[in-house]
């Protein structure tokens, strides 16, 4: 259609207009709606601000009380050290994987929430973030990102509030125009094949699970929906890190160029990164905590971190296999004044020493370094030298027994562990049954051992209050015993490659068994134990020196009797921790085997699982005192009148009290509200 004859549109006549002003086609403007369309119409064609992400952040993000210890506006320079991640997340910047291997509380999250309201806002287009778990990324829906549209007006207008009649936008979808932001959890594999995905926001990946559903690697199974966007593609991954050979973000941080946030020393200049061993303060004063510089060595006092950081800049200092990927390292010796303090480091810096647990937490979120576990046992003959002689067959300490069951073809091998404060563990007890899965005559002897009991120092008895039996050799047989001698007391278990801190057991799952040549669906209860979570516990416990006399024992010190001979003792030290590599060039650490025979550290662990199973990681000091008081290792218990329940009256007469095994209830009459007692101490 030629020009002349193409009739105008009412908003192009109205914009034609003569030198003076007038309007020769005079456009009808009296209908309802025509300065909205008008406004609508020229706010259209309005190019959109070229913005970085941080740009973006300063000019229309809100942090609400809800979600930040710092409500108001956003300053980017509040954290300098933000500004160069946020804008590598930018569409006009060339990299296409961002990595961010951190300290805790840096503002990490805040700078990913930064780059999802950019996204909504100026670069729309499908989004897909991702948390370890799928209660966590509910969790963030509603702490943090609904903060986020809520106090922004610039999002708040283009995400409308979730309604029930509004599929579109719920607690983990977001509809926006021309884009949708999609939250899910690594532990399920559906939502990460989902959908295509332009930007891919994968926090905390360290805490990934290993394998999403058994579908494979979460961070994989992520990256692919990314696929077909090719070079427009972003993909941001955050983690504190935590076990050198098993840490997602550390092989990403390596894998990249490696940049390090360089800061000028007030006195001389020169540009550094923080090192936390150039941290010094005075010994047992932690509040001189002070920076030496390193190059001129003066100490540097925190107050002048605020501009440090404002003068700081990222530098690479390798040269990435892949000119696309960055990644930065940070500690938290750049948190921001009125954070975290070179003093707070300092201090929880010292209180985890002489602890491993406390230290690798340390070095993880202050540091935001990689914990390099010591998997190595020590040797046999160091044990044998270590062995005690027990007054007892159970130690003043031991409050409880649990027991782990190894299955082989011709004899069942069964250890007893006796299990005290802290952890501490002593080695009651080591049977071998003759016979194998085949033989009656061996599951009766075992059933015979449930009903068995080892005498305590103070005179009770204590019968295995738990028995942790391996389904990996004849699992029908094991879950035809466990059912008949009932799951209360017998749990089967089964070993499962892998670490998991967080539950190193899981379960029960529902299984199949087989009784009397019946097939009974969900017939029996299995336990999954995280193997080499206890493996290297145990080892840890195992390289506990023995404190000086009259100082207190550490926690999870374990003691081992003088009649455990030296075979045992090798089966116990069988296996180290080693670090291997796939075809992709990826570490992981696994255990391997120095010797064949290793039941005595498989029988610990299952006997450790069986602790977990009950409770004791979790148990609170209430019911530690019960244990005690029942074994007549602590005082009596006082009384609601403040008199002593037990009273020394040699002129009344006492009765003969009832014998009761140690770990029976109480005799006292329960308070209301009393918190739960685990069934094997009712």
């Amino acid at each position: 259609m030629s020009e002349t004859s193409s009739p105008p549109s009412p908003i192009s006549r109205f914009l034609l207009n003569d030198d003076d002003g007038r309007d020769d086609h005079s456009p009808d403007l009296s209908f309802d709606g025509a300065e909205d369309i008008l406004r609508a119409w020229s706010r259209g064609i309005r190019p959109d601000p070229d913005l970085t992400v941080s740009e973006w952040a300063d000019r229309h993000r809100w942090l609400s009380s809800r979600a930040a210890a710092e409500p108001g506006r956003y300053r980017t320079a509040r954290t300098p050290y933000l500004r160069e991640i946020m804008d590598a997340l930018s569409p006009g910047h060339p990299a296409q994987r961002i990595s961010f291997m951190k300290a805790a509380q840096v503002g990490a999250t805040e700078a990913g929430n930064n780059w999802i309201g950019f996204v909504i806002h100026h670069a729309p287009g499908p989004m897909l973030a991702v948390l370890p778990t799928v209660e966590m990324a509910k969790r963030a829906s509603r702490g943090r990102l609904d903060p986020l549209i809520a106090e922004s007006p610039a999002l708040r207008e283009r995400v409308s509030p979730a309604r029930s009649r509004d599929a579109g936008n719920s607690m983990l979808s977001k509809e926006f125009p021309g884009g949708i932001l999609v939250l899910t959890g690594a532990n399920s594999a559906t939502g990460l094949r989902s959908m295509p995905a332009r930007y891919l926001f994968l926090d905390e990946i360290d805490a990934y699970p290993p394998s999403a559903d058994e579908e494979g690697d979460p961070v994989t199974l992520a990256e692919a929906r990314s696929t077909t966007f090719a070079h427009r593609r972003k993909v941001f991954l955050v983690s504190t890190p935590t076990i050198r050979g098993l840490s997602r973000i550390e092989q990403e941080f390596e894998a990249s160029d490696q940049r390090r946030y360089f800061v000028p020393c007030p006195h001389c200049g020169a540009m550094q990164w923080l090192k936390f061993e150039r941290l010094r303060w005075e010994k047992g004063r932690p509040e001189t905590a002070a920076y030496c510089c390193n190059a001129c060595d003066t100490l540097i006092a925190e107050h002048h971190k605020t501009a440090m950081l404002e003068a700081g800049e990222w530098q690479a200092t390798v040269i990435a296999t892949d000119p696309h990927h960055v990644g930065y390292h940070l500690s938290a010796l750049y948190s921001p004044i009125g954070w975290k303090s070179w003093e707070q480091i300092a201090r929880e810096w010292l209180a985890a020493q002489g602890n491993d647990e406390m230290l690798r937490a340390a070095r993880n979120t202050l540091l935001g370094e990689t914990w390099v576990e010591r998997g190595e046992a020590p040797e046999w003959q160091r044990l044998a030298d270590r062995r005690e002689t027990f007054g007892a067959q159970i130690p003043e300490g031991g409050l409880f027994l649990t027991a782990g069951a190894d299955i082989q073809k011709d004899r069942f091998e069964v250890d007893i562990w006796a299990w005290g404060r802290g952890l501490q563990s002593w080695l009651v007890d080591h049977i071998v049954i003759p016979g194998g899965p085949d033989s009656p005559a061996a599951w009766t002897q075992l059933t015979k051992l449930l009903g068995r009991t080892w005498q305590h120092a103070n005179g009770v008895v204590m019968p295995i209050a738990k028995l942790a039996i391996d389904t990996g050799y004849e699992a029908a047989a094991v879950y035809a015993w466990a059912r008949a001698q009932g799951f209360e007391q017998v749990v089967p278990v089964k070993g499962l490659e892998g670490f998991n801190r967080a539950t190193p057991v899981s379960g029960p799952t529902f299984v199949d068994a087989t009784v009397g040549g019946k097939r009974l669906r969900r017939g029996a209860r299995l336990w999954s134990v995280a193997t080499a979570t206890f493996k290297i516990e145990t080892y840890r416990f195992l390289r506990l020196e023995r404190p000086e006399e009259d100082q207190p024992e550490p926690p999870g010190m374990i003691h081992l009797p003088d009649w455990a001979d030296s075979e045992w003792l090798k089966q116990l030290v069988a296996e180290q921790l080693v670090t291997v590599r796939n075809k992709r060039g990826y570490a992981r650490q696994e255990w391997q085997k120095l010797r064949e025979r290793n039941e005595a550290l498989d029988t610990r662990v299952y006997a450790r699982a069986a602790a977990w199973i009950m409770g004791a990681d979790r148990w609170d000091e209430r019911m530690w005192r019960q244990l005690e008081d029942q074994a007549g290792v602590a005082p009596p218990v006082p009384d609601a009148g403040g008199a002593a329940a037990k009273v020394d009256d040699p002129s009344a007469p006492t009765p003969d009290p009832p014998a009761r095994q140690a770990g029976a209830p109480p005799t006292t009459p329960r308070r209301k509200r009393q918190t739960y007692t685990p069934r094997f101490m009712r």
